[in-house]
C-alpha cells in the first residue's frame, strides 16, 4: 500500500509541483490523528469526510464563478467595474498590467488550487472501493460527484489558461527523475474532449435530482450542462481555426507543436446542440417564472401590463409560449437576489455552490453596489454606458442613441455602431407633471432622465440608473435609515462625486443581485453582510443552456449532422432550422417581456448571432461569462480596447442635462494586447515543469 500512497499524493505534480510525502496522509485539515489510505477509506465518516474536502477546493475564493473583486476579477470585464480604494487595481487590470509573478493577479493561486482539487479527487476515485461500510449506490454516487468536481477543475483551468496539462488518472510515481514527471499541455481539442467525457461519464453514475438537503451537489443535469459549455467552447472561433495570427503562432508547445486547431471544423457546433439538448431532453429544468402582481408596492411592485407583440404574439399567450400571466421583472430578478435558495423549487438552477463562495462571494459583491449613505454600502461597483445601452426598450427596439459614441471608433465591429437614423441619446428630465406617464419607473419618476424610462424588465432589475429607488427594507427605524429611497449620483451628493473614494466612475450602478430587503453595516464593520439577503451562487442556469443551443443551431450552415445523445439511446439530426432557434432562443425573449425578433433575424446566421452575442451579454450579465465570451469569440481585442463610456459624473444636480451627456471616462482605461487572450503562468509553475510552455504574450520563467 505504501507504494499506492506515494504515487497518488503526487498525482498532479505536473501541475501543482513536488510535495514531500510519506508513509501516511498528513491530513491536519481533516484528522486529530495520522492515518492510512486504509484507515480513510475503510470508514464511511473519513471517506465522507474526504468527498467535502474534494468540494473544498471548488468553494475556494480563486475558482468562483461569481464573486466580488478582490480574488478573482473575471466578472469585471469592460461592461463592468469597480472604484473604490482599488481603482488603480482595476485600472492595472484593465491595462493588462498583472504580472507572471506577481500575487494580486492569483495566476498560481487559480491553477494550484484547481490541480490540488484534482488530486484529492484521483486519491479518492483510486481508493472508495475498498470500504465495505457504503453500499453499491452510495459509491456509485460519490464517483459521479468527484467525476463531475474533476471535470470542473479542469474546466475553470482551460478557460482562464487555455490548454493545459491533463493528468494522468492513475497518478505519477514521485521516485522518478525530474525529467519524467515534468508534462507538457495537452491540445486544446484534447482537454475539452478528456474534460466533456469526464462530465459524461460522471453523468452516468448521478442522480437525476437530489433532495433539498443535497442541492449544492451535482445531478446528472449538471454534468451534462458542463459538457454542454466546454463543447461549446471547442466549437467557438478562438479554439475552431479562428485564432488570431499571433495567438495561433504563440500557443504551442516547448516543442513548437500547436496547441491550437488550424482549422474549421463545423461539426463541433453539432456536438455543443447535441450537448445543450441533452440537458434540455431530460425534462427537469425550466426558466423560472413569478405569477403576475395585481398590486403591490414600491419594493414589489404590480406587474406592468403585457407588452405588444405584433410579430409572435406573445402578449396574447401564457407561459411558456407568451408573457400573458407572469411578471418579466420579478421572473428576472428573483433568480439573483436571495428570493429563490438553492433549497426551493427553483428548476432553473442547475449546479450551485449555494453558500460556498469563499469570502468575496455574492453577498461581498452586493455590498460593493449598494449606495453609500442610505445602504450602508460602497458604492463602487458599476456597469459602462455600453452595458445600460444594450439594454432593450420595452418594446423590443434599441434605446434612443445606442452606442453612438463609437461612431467613427475603427477599431470596433459594425454590430456596435448606433444606426445613425435613430434618436439621439436623450438628456430631457422627467418633471413632477410628466411622472404619472412612466410608471414603469415607479413613484419616484420626477427627476430621471427620459433616457432610463420605457426600457425592458432586466433594466430595471439591474440597473441602478440615475434616480432609482433603493428599497433598503432591513433599514432600522432607530438608526434614521431611511427605505425606498430615491438616490442621485449628482457630483456633491452623498453618493456621487465629492473627491473621495466611494463613487460610481460612470454614474451608473448595478442593481443585480440586491434584494428589497438589502442594507448593509459597512460603514462600520467591514464587509458586513449580516443584514442581507443569502445570494445562491447561479454557477449554472437553464437560460445559459437555451443560448447555447441557439447559438450552436444558428452556425450549421453547410448541412445536416447525426450526433448520438450523451448515453447513446438515441441520434439527433441537427442543422440550422428557424424552429429550432426559437426553442433556444424564444423562451429567454418570452422570460425578459420582450417582443420576438422579426424574421429577418432568425433568417440571417450573421443577424442572428449578433442578436445572441447581444442576448447572452444582458442576460448573464455579471455572472462571470462575458470575459470568457469575448475571447472564446476572438472580440475582445474589439471590445476591450474602446474608449468605456459614462455620464459626466463632475456635474451637480443643477446641471442635469449635462450629466446625462455621455463622456469617456478618464480613470477607466482601454487597452487589448495579445497577453490578454489568456492569463500568464506563473513563474513558479514554469519553473517546477520545465515541459510548460508560457501563454502567448507573456514572458518565460529565466
Amino acid at each position: 500500500m505504501k507504494r499506492i500512497i506515494l504515487s497518488l499524493s503526487i498525482a498532479a505534480a505536473a501541475g501543482a509541483g513536488l510535495t514531500g510525502c510519506s508513509d501516511y496522509l498528513d491530513s491536519d485539515y481533516l484528522f486529530d490523528e495520522r492515518m492510512t489510505i486504509e484507515d480513510v477509506f475503510t470508514n464511511s465518516d473519513y471517506t465522507n469526510r474526504w468527498l467535502a474536502r474534494c468540494y473544498y477546493w471548488l468553494s475556494t475564493d480563486q475558482l468562483q464563478d461569481v464573486c466580488s473583486k478582490t480574488e478573482v476579477p473575471f466578472n469585471f470585464a469592460d461592461d463592468m467595474y469597480y472604484g473604490d480604494t482599488n481603482i488603480f487595481q482595476y485600472a492595472d487590470w484593465k491595462n493588462g498590467e498583472y504580472s507572471e509573478s506577481g500575487i494580486g493577479d492569483n495566476s498560481r493561486e487559480i491553477w494550484q488550487n484547481a490541480y490540488k482539487g484534482i488530486r484529492q479527487v484521483a486519491i479518492f476515485l483510486n481508493n472508495i472501493d475498498m470500504n465495505q461500510e457504503l453500499t453499491a449506490e452510495e459509491i456509485s454516487d460519490m464517483k459521479g460527484q468527484v467525476r463531475f468536481l474533476r471535470a470542473y477543475f479542469y474546466w475553470i483551468l482551460l478557460r482562464t489558461y487555455g490548454p493545459i496539462p491533463i493528468v494522468p488518472d492513475e497518478g505519477i510515481d514521485y521516485t522518478d527523475d525530474y525529467d519524467k514527471i515534468a508534462q507538457p499541455r495537452n491540445t486544446y481539442d484534447e482537454c475539452a474532449n478528456y474534460i466533456a467525457e469526464e462530465a459524461r461519464e460522471a453523468a452516468a453514475l448521478l442522480p437525476l435530482t437530489r433532495d433539498p438537503r443535497h442541492a449544492a451537489r451535482p445531478t446528472r443535469g449538471a454534468a451534462l450542462a458542463l459538457r454542454a459549455k466546454v463543447l461549446l467552447f471547442a466549437a467557438s472561433p478562438m479554439f475552431n481555426g479562428g485564432a488570431p495570427a499571433e495567438v495561433q503562432a504563440q500557443m504551442t508547445t516547448r516543442e513548437g507543436e500547436p496547441l491550437l486547431s488550424s482549422t474549421y471544423d463545423e461539426r463541433k457546433w453539432a456536438l455543443a446542440a447535441a450537448a445543450a439538448k441533452d440537458v434540455m431532453n431530460l425534462g427537469v429544468y425550466e426558466l423560472y417564472h413569478a405569477g403576475i402582481r395585481t398590486s403591490g408596492s414600491i419594493s414589489y411592485p404590480a406587474t406592468l401590463p403585457p407588452q405588444d407583440d405584433p410579430i409572435s404574439q406573445f402578449d396574447e399567450k401564457d407561459w411558456p409560449d407568451g408573457y400573458r400571466n407572469i411578471d418579466p421583472f420579478e421572473s428576472y430578478r428573483s433568480i439573483f437576489n436571495g428570493d429563490l435558495t438553492a433549497e426551493t423549487d427553483n428548476k432553473e438552477l442547475i449546479f450551485t455552490r449555494g453558500q460556498n463562495q469563499g469570502g468575496y462571494g455574492i453577498n461581498i459583491m452586493a455590498v460593493h453596489q449598494l449606495p453609500r449613505r442610505e445602504g450602508k454600502g460602497y458604492n463602487c461597483h458599476g456597469m459602462t454606458l455600453k452595458q445600460s445601452d444594450a439594454y432593450y426598450m420595452a418594446d423590443g427596439s434599441d434605446c434612443p442613441g445606442m452606442n453612438e459614441m463609437y461612431v467613427g471608433w475603427s477599431g470596433y465591429s459594425d454590430p456596435l455602431r448606433v444606426n445613425t437614423a435613430q434618436p439621439k441619446h436623450l438628456t430631457e428630465i422627467i418633471t413632477e407633471d410628466e411622472a404619472a406617464n412612466y410608471p414603469e419607473l415607479g413613484p419616484n419618476a420626477a427627476g430621471v432622465c427620459k433616457q432610463f424610462a420605457g426600457r425592458e424588465p432586466r433594466f430595471y432589475a439591474s440597473v441602478a440608473y440615475n434616480g432609482c429607488t433603493w428599497n433598503l427594507q432591513n433599514g432600522e427605524d432607530a438608526k434614521d435609515e431611511v427605505r425606498d429611497v430615491q438616490v442621485f449620483y449628482y457630483s456633491g451628493l452623498p453618493n456621487g462625486y465629492q473627491n473621495s473614494t466611494y463613487w460610481l466612475r460612470t454614474g451608473i450602478g448595478i442593481k443585480k443581485y440586491i434584494h428589497p430587503n438589502d442594507i448593509s453595516n459597512t460603514q462600520q464593520t467591514s464587509n458586513d453582510v449580516s443584514r442581507m439577503q443569502k445570494k445562491v451562487d447561479p454557477a449554472i442556469r437553464y437560460a445559459e443552456i437555451l443560448l447555447i443551443y441557439a447559438e450552436a443551431i444558428n452556425e450549421l450552415t453547410n448541412g445536416s449532422y447525426d450526433i448520438p445523445s450523451w448515453d447513446g439511446s438515441t441520434t439527433y439530426t441537427l442543422r440550422r432550422d428557424i424552429n429550432e432557434l426559437k426553442k433556444g432562443i424564444q423562451p429567454i425573449r418570452i422570460r425578459a417581456g420582450i417582443p420576438d425578433y422579426p424574421g429577418e433575424i432568425y433568417d440571417d446566421p450573421d443577424k442572428f448571432r449578433i442578436k445572441l452575442k447581444r442576448e447572452r451579454q444582458i442576460e448573464l450579465f455579471a455572472e462571470g461569462h462575458r470575459y470568457f465570451d469575448l475571447r472564446r469569440w476572438c472580440d475582445a481585442d474589439d471590445e476591450e480596447s474602446a474608449p468605456i463610456y459614462g455620464y459626466n459624473v463632475y456635474c451637480t444636480q443643477y446641471q442635469a442635462e449635462l450629466f446625462h451627456t455621455p463622456v469617456e471616462v478618464p480613470d477607466m482605461p482601454s487597452i487589448f494586447t495579445t497577453k490578454m487572450w489568456f492569463w500568464p503562468l506563473h513563474y513558479d509553475l514554469l519553473k517546477r515543469n520545465k515541459e510548460l510552455s508560457q501563454n502567448p504574450g507573456w514572458t518565460d520563467a529565466e
